[in-house]
């Protein structure tokens, strides 16, 4: 069942979603909301007539043989995944504002995981922490309503802002410009797995690889959908809304996730670290590899491409594709792509995408807005 919390006069609420208290607060508006279909959701969006957060598409439980593809990336990348958060949690305590004591505030949903997972580490090796997971939109920023209640409990030096990757900047452009713009003396340093785009603050490695909690959706996400933003449901000052799935409660993976990461034995990465120099050489690559699509495929909107594994995966999953670039077809880490790719009938071409693995190209259906 979903864990409410009332604050205040309970104009805002708190909860864990199908987390345990201890290891997250959604600051969220558990709300009931009516989902678009895809074909129509992408229509509305790309015309201009929506903004695609006003909308949600339905999320369905997946097929056995796509949670075998799951289950093998687990497998497969667990352990990596366990090293990288015990060398994000070993970098945060070793900055100043954060050695003692931390504010994970991660970003819902793919950074609510990866929150959950580096709390825990930063408690074992002694950083006294807290984590909320909070919406931040692309073109709308961040929820202000949330950071203020955030800062009403803790200083605002202590706060990191964490999602599981990057996929070409734009939610860590957003996050920083909404937070400057915020009426909040906050530094919008974000934290991240993967920085395949360069633009991370803090991160552990500028490979795009697969973060098993990519491939899934609110299963594995505490059953919580994407934050949604439409004046029919969020009034002034409540937080940003959402739909928490309790349909979906007996196949939740979210809690068995967090177990199975911590359960792996780190595997430490021989290659490919983070640093600020490779994550300008990886911005470079980024930048170089989207205005090569953009020439190719005569795209003049650069929202439509969707590049590294996760965004690319999400973009099949809940948008209408056009195309899959991948690297190398025989690269087990989009295994998972290429059947989903099969199943929707998408065509896969391999390409060189320079330090990502692959790209959706989303179909245009309208005006090119998103």
């Amino acid at each position: 069942m979903v864990q409410l919390n009332v604050k205040g006069e309970g104009e805002k609420m708190f909860f864990s979603g199908s987390y345990q208290p201890r290891d997250v607060q959604f600051l969220l508006k558990p709300a009931s909301i009516d989902t678009t279909p895809v074909a129509e959701k992408e229509a509305l969006i790309q015309s201009g007539k929506r903004h695609y957060s006003e909308m949600l598409s339905p999320e369905n439980v997946p097929g056995e043989r796509y949670m075998s593809l799951y289950a093998n990336a687990l497998e497969r990348n667990a352990g990596r995944l366990h090293a990288d958060i015990k060398t994000l949690a070993q970098a945060i305590r070793q900055r100043e504002e954060t050695a003692v004591s931390c504010v994970i505030v991660s970003l819902v949903r793919a950074g609510t995981p990866i929150g959950v997972l580096l709390n825990r580490e930063l408690e074992r090796i002694g950083v006294a922490s807290a984590h909320y997971s909070i919406s931040i939109i692309r073109g709308r920023g961040i929820d202000e309503n949330a950071l203020a209640h955030i800062l009403e409990a803790h200083s605002p030096r202590e706060i990191v802002f964490v999602d599981g990757w990057t996929g070409k900047g734009a939610i860590t452009r957003e996050l920083i410009k909404s937070v400057k713009e915020s009426v909040f003396d906050i530094d919008p340093f974000l934290a991240v797995v993967a920085d395949p785009a360069g633009c991370a603050h803090l991160a552990a490695t500028t490979e795009d690889y697969v973060i098993p909690s990519g491939l899934l959706n609110g299963v594995v996400s505490g059953l919580v959908s994407r934050s949604v933003l439409n004046d029919d449901i969020v009034g002034p000052g409540e937080f940003h809304a959402c739909l928490y799935m309790e349909e979906h409660a007996d196949h939740d993976l979210s809690n068995a996730f967090i177990d199975a990461i911590e359960a792996a034995e780190p595997l430490e990465r021989t290659g490919q670290h983070w640093s600020p120099d490779r994550a300008h050489v990886a911005q470079d690559a980024c930048q170089a590899m989207l205005r090569s699509i953009m020439a190719d495929d005569g795209i003049t909107d650069v929202n439509r491409i969707k590049p590294g594994i996760a965004e690319a995966t999400r973009a099949i999953l809940r948008r209408v594709p056009e195309k899959v670039y991948l690297t190398d077809l025989d690269d087990p880490e989009v295994s998972h792509m290429i059947y989903l790719a099969e199943k929707s009938g998408v065509p896969v071409e391999q390409r060189d995408l320079g330090s990502y693995r692959a790209v959706t190209i989303i179909k245009k259906l309208g005006g090119e807005q998103e």
